[in-house]
């Protein structure tokens, strides 16, 4: 495993979503609370930035071209080089007080993603799932603040995280139907690792978790006992992906939220977007199809 090195010092609010588009060769990611989005080039280095109208929890490329977001206020088209941004539907016009946060696309082309209380004190949450017609259809009820999810290699598998609870649930997973059933516990993560957050399942299916306050990304073995411990250069990772033309480089965002002077002085990259080669290979990214 190589050293793990930051790529884009920029200090984000809350950096999250990575998520790579294997066409343009870029990574996609945003900041939530200081609504941008981002397009890192690794071969360039340059990683540009477009204000985003309001909160954004996380992007998908399209299969059509573009973006697809979810934003505070629903599902938007966005389209970066127009500078567009062009709303779907919002399923919560009656909870102004929520936000969408994270997301992605299942191999069908269907966009799971939650929302949560922008507060993070009532768990107002619903997960729900877009398909590529555009109809919006509820898959879980009760959640308190909706995070990183992803599949098994297979599609038999759904992996989903409420963070306050510090839980990562498993699903078995209809690809067929974009179903889920059967949940259960997949991983608990103690008060000392930090706070389950974005995850990402690489070909192997094992599954990376980024613990919030923790510092570190926890790589779990598919029977969920924890495989191995990377650990992080600052106290907030967010969520991770895999990347890179051979999708070997595990890239991770993280939050610069809550951080005091001194805080900076031990981590002065907080905020920022990491890059480091663990030896294994991630799975391709699945694109919006509608």
């Amino acid at each position: 495993m190589s050293e793990v090195r930051c790529v884009v010092d920029l200090r984000a609010t809350v950096g999250e979503g990575p998520v790579w588009d294997d066409r343009a060769r870029v990574l996609w990611w945003v900041d939530i609370k200081t609504p941008r989005l981002f397009r890192f080039d690794p071969a360039s280095g340059e990683n540009r930035a477009w204000p985003m109208p309001e909160r954004i929890g996380c992007v998908i490329p399209r299969e059509k071209g573009g973006l697809i977001g979810a934003f505070k206020t629903g599902f938007k088209w966005i389209d970066p080089e127009a500078g567009t941004v062009t709303p779907i539907t919002d399923p919560e016009p009656d909870r102004p007080g929520n936000r969408f946060n994270d997301g992605k696309c299942d191999r069908f082309g269907r966009l799971f993603a939650g929302t949560m209380d922008d507060a993070e004190v009532e768990c107002t949450g619903t997960l729900y799932r877009l398909d590529p017609d555009l109809g919006v259809h509820v898959v879980r009820r009760g959640v308190q603040l909706s995070n990183g999810l992803d599949w098994s290699p297979d599609d038999r598998l759904m992996y989903y995280t409420d963070s306050p609870r510090r839980l990562i649930w498993v699903y078995d997973y209809d690809l067929d139907r974009g179903a889920l059933a059967n949940e259960r516990v997949f991983a608990r993560i103690p008060d000392d690792a930090g706070v389950p957050d974005g995850l990402c399942v690489d070909a192997a299916g094992f599954v990376w978790s980024a613990h919030w306050g923790g510092s570190r990304i926890t790589r779990y073995a598919p029977d969920g006992r924890i495989d191995r411990v990377l650990e992080m250069p600052v106290p907030q990772p967010s969520s991770c992906t895999f990347g890179g033309p051979d999708l070997a480089t595990l890239y991770a965002t993280s939050a610069a939220i809550g951080m005091t002077e001194a805080d900076f002085a031990k981590a002065p990259q907080g905020g920022g977007l990491f890059a480091v080669e663990v030896g294994v290979r991630g799975q391709p990214v699945s694109r919006f199809a509608g």
